[in-house]
């Protein structure tokens, strides 16, 4: 008899943002798979005979190809496991959950997508920055900085022409290049930007500045991945709407799912 998938978003980082339906199936797991950016609290929720495999990557470094999580997910499955595919964000914003389910419904595997708050929201929010706001931008739109290999690269002039937010997800390594590539497509040189590095846990930096000298402020001060960039009006609304969050444990979301069930 086979097993089920569970695709599941653990959010941005800070775990009490993980949903309940999430933590139900964490709980529940025969098997986690899970990336290398979801916090250990929430990996402690796993029942004691849970079976943890990592498959975290790093940037540049993927130690284990998606084609080979792919191939765990239905083995495990086809032993009749319950597994849970954890993933940092929501499971379909560039998480790859999608080429994930792909392989799931190739091989008859069962399988449900529970989503998660992605960082290009929820990790931008917890910086000061909303990501839509009546006096800078009434549209948002979410890039990824990290193709496909083999893929053209993107030609960023493209998106100087579009009105509202951008935000930028998986492009650290290329930020001085993005950020050059807009000016020259004609993004105005004053426009506001942030970089968001480890959004929404107890170690988050922010860095704020322009297009023009982002890529140097975020160096200054050795900002590296994993972070957001965003350009836009909104990233100026961090001097003015940035907030100190105060977490609850996560052990306190378990007696909350007990009074929701």
């Amino acid at each position: 008899m086979k097993g089920k998938v569970w695709l599941v978003g653990a959010g941005p980082g800070d775990p009490t943002l993980l949903t309940v339906k999430a933590l139900y199936c964490i709980r529940e797991a025969d098997v986690i798979v899970y990336d290398r950016l979801v916090s250990k609290e929430i990996l402690q929720q796993a029942p004691s005979s849970c079976q943890m495999v990592n498959v975290g990557k790093l940037p540049n470094f993927h130690p284990i190809p998606q084609d080979d999580i792919n191939e765990t997910l239905v083995n495990f499955a086809q032993q009749g496991y319950n597994v849970v595919r954890l993933k940092g964000g929501d499971p379909y914003v560039f998480g790859r959950g999608g080429e994930e389910a792909d392989a799931l419904v190739e091989h008859g595997i069962e399988f449900e997508v529970v989503p998660g708050i992605s960082s290009a929201i929820g990790g931008l929010a917890y910086a000061g920055i909303p990501v839509t706001h009546r006096d800078h931008a009434s549209s948002f739109h979410v890039v990824t900085g990290h193709l496909k290999q083999g893929k053209d690269p993107l030609d960023w002039s493209l998106y100087s022409k579009l009105d509202g937010t951008l935000v930028i997800l998986m492009g650290m390594s290329q930020i001085e290049n993005i950020c050059q590539q807009l000016v020259d497509g004609g993004k105005a040189t004053d426009t506001p930007a942030a970089v968001v590095r480890y959004a929404s846990r107890d170690n988050q930096q922010v860095v704020t500045g322009t297009v023009t000298d982002i890529a140097q402020r975020v160096q200054e001060e050795g900002i590296t991945s994993p972070a957001l960039i965003v350009i836009g009006g909104v990233a100026q609304k961090h001097a003015t709407l940035s907030f100190k969050a105060t977490c609850r444990q996560i052990s306190e979301l378990a007696q909350l799912q007990l009074d929701l069930a």
